[in-house]
């Protein structure tokens, strides 16, 4: 058998669009920007159709190919398994067919997504195993999420106080929860009771299950009510009327009671492990996750709702909802004066971000990262340079590939790389996930 000739350590990769109906409309989402200024084979932007998601990666769900050979990813990374490194291959089994660890994507966000939580691996396992059309992978899903615009989302149980002083605040909700089950959790307030987990959870299982007809009328009490009157929580009584236009009386519109409410500014960033509810509600961010698509929905969704699910697999782990924040560090690397590398670190093995400013004229050189890396360009134009073994190992030869808005790129493990914009463009803003061990 033939071996596979060399691949370039660095090459353009083609994404997939997911047209969901909460995506934004048009040239409005920066993913049919993305996806239209990288001339992305077969696109042309419809302005009535909604933009989701980019995706990159290999997740046999929507699979990214190679640019240049229209083979998909993962069979070009399988046959070329030192793109991916061998330290990648010896920690996650799926590497050696050509799977990365992670899934890189953009969101484009005008409607709230459901909310949800992902499951951890041994949970993924089983959900898989008895509906694998529902949950289609046996993975877990923890996900970071950086914003690129201002970005709204619901993350983490409120602290136990706010959450009593929501419900105390908000009879129409406080009057459909059973009073044995309202009674064990205010008693939380002022007793350190080590049983806060089981309280919290008896309390969301009670209002996540409340017959329909009673959740038509709760929130309708509270809407009517919000529309004669201003509550002093400004961004609870905005959203709660936002949220009711998208999905009139929702069970979902009665969880920013207990879910924080978060905004990011651009270059913020949340981390969300498994079993964390959440929904994001509006704006656009690059999120990262484990390889996986698995999603566990109970509210604000036309999709399936596993509400049983939902209930049983969260941490119910409370606190500000600050403590989701993922703060990026330097990045190390060679850059010249205005440019800049940040890393974001989350504490989990699959994946790491790294965004990069690089004002016109100006260069950035990064080292190799024992490991493969998705890299997207989110602004401007410019240059990737690297060298590259030929036929001969011992002679290099430097490569360059030029790339603008909207371009992805693969870039193979152990490959040290510079990043260049040119004194012509308004500079280069790329995002680039890895995963290193």
């Amino acid at each position: 058998m033939t071996a596979p000739s060399a691949s370039p350590r660095v090459f353009k990769v083609i994404p997939t669009i997911q047209q969901y109906e909460w995506g934004k409309v048009g040239r409005e989402a920066k993913v049919a920007q993305f996806a239209e200024a990288s001339q992305l084979p077969g696109f042309s932007v419809d302005e009535g159709a909604p933009y989701a998601e980019l995706w990159m990666g290999t997740h046999s769900s929507s699979p990214s190919v190679v640019k240049d050979s229209g083979d998909l990813l993962s069979d070009h990374l399988r046959e070329h398994q030192d793109l991916i490194g061998s330290q990648i291959i010896d920690k996650f089994e799926d590497a050696k067919n050509g799977n990365l660890p992670f899934l890189f994507k953009v969101l484009s966000i005008a409607k709230a997504l459901s909310i949800q939580s992902h499951p951890d691996k041994e949970t993924a396992k089983q959900l898989h195993a008895i509906s694998p059309k529902i949950y289609k992978d046996p993975n877990h899903k923890p996900e970071m999420a950086l914003a690129l615009t201002d970005f709204e989302a619901l993350c983490g149980f409120r602290p136990v106080n706010d959450i009593a002083r929501n419900l105390r605040d908000t009879p129409e909700l406080e009057s459909i929860i059973p009073p044995t089950i309202l009674h064990d959790f205010y008693q939380l307030e002022t007793q350190d009771i080590p049983k806060e987990k089981a309280a919290l959870k008896n309390l969301f299982a009670a209002v996540m299950t409340t017959p329909t007809e009673k959740v038509h009328s709760a929130v309708e009490a509270i809407v009517q009510r919000y529309q004669r009157e201003q509550i002093p929580d400004e961004k609870l009584h905005s959203l709660i009327l936002r949220l009711h236009s998208q999905f009139p009386h929702d069970i979902g519109i009665l969880c920013p009671y207990l879910l924080n409410i978060l905004h990011l500014k651009p270059g913020e960033a949340i981390f969300l492990g498994a079993g964390e509810p959440h929904a994001y509600i509006s704006g656009e961010a690059i999120e990262c996750m484990a390889n996986s698509d698995n999603v566990i929905r109970a509210g604000l969704t036309p999709k399936l709702r596993d509400v049983p699910n939902l209930v049983l697999g969260l941490t119910y782990e409370t606190g500000e909802g600050t403590r989701h924040h993922v703060s990026p560090d330097a990045f190390s690397t060679e850059e010249q004066e205005g440019a800049q590398s940040l890393l974001y670190d989350p504490p989990i093995e699959e994946f790491s971000v790294l965004r990069l400013d690089i004002p016109k004229a100006t260069s950035a050189a990064q080292r190799a990262v024992a490991g493969p890396s998705l890299a997207i360009v989110t602004a401007g134009e410019g240059t990737l340079s690297w060298s590259q073994a030929e036929d001969d190992e011992r002679v290099q030869e430097r490569r360059e590939l030029r790339v603008g808005m909207g371009d992805v790129v693969f870039i193979g493990a152990d490959t040290p790389l510079s990043f260049s914009s040119p004194g012509s463009s308004s500079g280069l803003n790329v995002y680039r996930a890895f995963v290193e061990v």
